[in-house]
Parts: C-alpha cells; structure tokens; sequence
C-alpha cells in the first residue's frame, strides 16, 4: 500500500466536500494534496499529473485569493455559468492542451499512458481554472475528467485515488446539482 495514495486519497475527499459546499478552505486542503501528489504521480510515471500538480498549486494561491477577496467585501464570490462567447475558444484550448502534452509525454518522457495522461492534464487545466472563476459548468469538465482519471488510476495501480475519483463522479452530479440551484 503507497502512503502517498491513500493520504492524497483522503485529502481529496475532503476537498470535495468542501468544493461541493463552495467552501473557500477547499483551497488550502488542495494545496497539500497537490504537494504530495507532485511525488506521488512522479513514482508512477504520469509526468503530466505531476506537472499539473505545479500548475495546480499556483491555482490554489489563486482560487483562494479570488474567493477571500470577495469574502472581505462581506459577499462571496457569486457562482456564474460559463462565458457563452469563450466556451469554445476554452474547448479548443483544451484540445491544443492536450496535443500539445501529448507530444511532450511521448518526446520526451518514457509515459506508458500519453494520451489519458496528456487528456486529463489538458483538461484538469480547463477545469481548475473554471472552479477558481467559479463557473457553474465546471461540474461538467470534471464528470469527464474524473471518469477517465478513475480508469487510469486504476491501470497505473494508484486504488485509493482511482477509487477516488469514481467517488468525485457522483459528488460532481451533486455538485453541479447543488451549485445551480444557488445560482
């Protein structure tokens, strides 16, 4: 049993409680998580994970400044949908991501999974700055992440995280559940 998986595992649980509750501490539990996990994807050889997990931690110094921010003007920062006019310009960011990873993973890395690793990267990318934005449809980018983030734990022998992540699934329905009708 890897300790690296089942105490992200345990912090990613309650990171999605309190992103479930739009719970500005969500942050800070996040930033440990993604501390561990840089090691923890490193030992299994999912590069783009553990590069992510840098990026990720940039946008918890962000996510919690924009939530505090509007938190010490006495309101929090409100959930909103997505911009219509730059849903697409994000999905074909997203994909350029993706590609771009893609060819990285396998230029330059010994990657047995490139196209998962370099899919879940691009797109975690996506959503983790939808979260900060505090977009509704967040949710939605996660459901896909997390399935395929769920199917590729599992193949990479991470369980707890795997297991995880098909817990996040059904939080996410939840979550988008919740959140819409706060909107």
């Amino acid at each position: 049993m890897n300790w690296l998986d089942l105490t992200t595992a345990i912090l990613g649980l309650a990171y999605i409680i309190l992103e479930y509750k739009a719970n500005v501490w969500m942050w800070v539990v996040g930033f440990v998580m993604q501390a561990l996990g840089i090691v923890l994807y490193y030992q299994k050889g999912l590069y783009a994970d553990c590069g992510m997990e840098f990026y990720y931690l940039v946008m918890t110094v962000y996510g919690f400044i924009a939530w505090t921010l509007h938190k010490q003007k006495k309101k929090d920062l409100p959930i909103r949908h997505f911009p219509k006019r730059t849903a697409l310009l994000w999905l074909l960011l997203g994909l350029v991501f993706w590609g771009v990873i893609y060819y990285l993973l396998v230029t330059f890395t010994d990657s047995g999974v490139p196209i998962a690793d370099a899919f879940t990267t691009a797109f975690s990318i996506i959503g983790i700055w939808a979260l900060a934005r505090k977009y509704l449809e967040q949710w939605f980018v996660w459901i896909v992440v997390d399935i395929v983030t769920c199917a590729l734990y599992f193949y990479k022998g991470i369980p707890f995280k795997a297991s995880l992540y098909a817990l996040y699934v059904v939080i996410a329905i939840f979550g988008y559940r919740k959140w819409k009708s706060q909107l």
